[in-house]
């Protein structure tokens, strides 16, 4: 128990202060501030969801006595509670159903079916979504006031580059629509990318207390689809409400991006150059970006029409070597 609460204290901390140093302005501070759910995230996996419960509480009490309140809650919110849940979830198992041996021996070392990896990817999507629309709410009460604190802060930012024109008004009215959507997919991707270092992390160290889950299998509850409807069709409402509809939808469309992702690692398993497509791929959705929504038609594809069951029923792939 007191190895718990060191390791929680040492990665609240470590997070604590990777959460604070986006105060000092640094470039390099973006990306520590972007890293700060990783300690906890390790601790959870690692040492369990106490150690991270601890870490979480000792950061946000410590952020708030140094910096206000405001800092506790924000840390709470985006970095605190999601890493403490997301690492709970991926150690929650429950054991299979055990089967008699026919020769009457022992039965078997009992069997654990882990939370699935696509209800995992909701969860994230759902806590990039809830942090999203927080900040937001911190800018104004409705959606026109919180457009226009988005275009003065963005016309500020851009008047140091260029003078003021109607081409760059043009550019802070484009960016101040799409910011929420980009905050979203910025938070969506932070998430998961702490929670799969996590797991390299914890899983190097032989720390990680569950096998490592076949990522390429994670597929979003059916209901999934529903929701991102609905969602789709607030968008067009208006107003506050179509504000908080987009950054859904966003959140929603990059979990089935991810989901894309998964569906192109089964799809080319057969593949000789499998290695070198994938990597081909990647590098150029993480340049260009827009090629995020072939991920997102293939993830609605897999999800409507079921491709990956229809491969692996039409033509079992090799084992990839070793």
């Amino acid at each position: 128990m007191i190895a718990i609460v060191l390791i929680g204290l040492a990665a609240g901390c470590a997070s604590a202060l990777m959460f604070a140093s986006i105060i000092s302005g640094a470039l390099i501070s973006l990306l520590l501030f972007y890293l700060a759910p990783l300690p906890l995230m390790v601790a959870a996996l690692g040492w369990g969801p106490l150690a991270a419960t601890i870490g979480g509480i000792a950061a946000a009490s410590g952020l708030g006595a140094i910096f206000g309140l405001p800092y506790c809650i924000a840390f709470a919110i985006t970095v605190a509670v999601p890493a403490w849940w997301l690492g709970h979830l991926a150690l929650l198992g429950r054991p299979l159903p055990a089967t008699a041996p026919e020769d009457g021996s022992a039965p078997a070392t009992v069997q654990l079916e882990w939370y699935p990896i696509g209800r995992v990817l909701l969860w994230i999507a759902g806590f990039a979504a809830l942090t999203t629309i927080a900040a937001m709410l911190t800018l104004g009460g409705d959606a026109d006031a919180i457009t226009g604190v988005l275009r003065r802060g963005l016309t500020r930012i851009l008047a140091r580059e260029a003078a003021p024109s109607a081409d760059v008004e043009r550019v802070v009215a484009a960016l101040a629509i799409i910011a929420p959507a980009a905050a979203t997919i910025i938070a969506m991707m932070t998430l998961t990318l702490n929670l799969w270092l996590a797991g390299k992390i914890t899983a190097t160290s032989g720390r990680l207390q569950r096998p490592w889950p076949d990522l390429k299998s994670a597929e979003l509850p059916p209901m999934t689809l529903v929701a991102l409807s609905v969602a789709l069709a607030f968008c067009f409402i208006g107003g506050l409400v179509a504000m908080f509809a987009q950054i859904i939808t966003t959140a929603l469309m990059m979990a089935y991006a991810l989901t894309g992702f998964a569906v192109l690692h089964t799809l080319t398993l057969a593949f000789k150059s499998r290695v070198f497509w994938l990597c081909c791929t990647y590098a150029i959705v993480v340049t260009f970006g827009w090629p995020v929504l072939a991920m997102i038609a293939l993830g609605l594809a897999d999800a409507v029409f079921g491709l990956r069951q229809r491969y692996l029923r039409g033509k079992p792939p090799p084992l990839p070597a070793s």
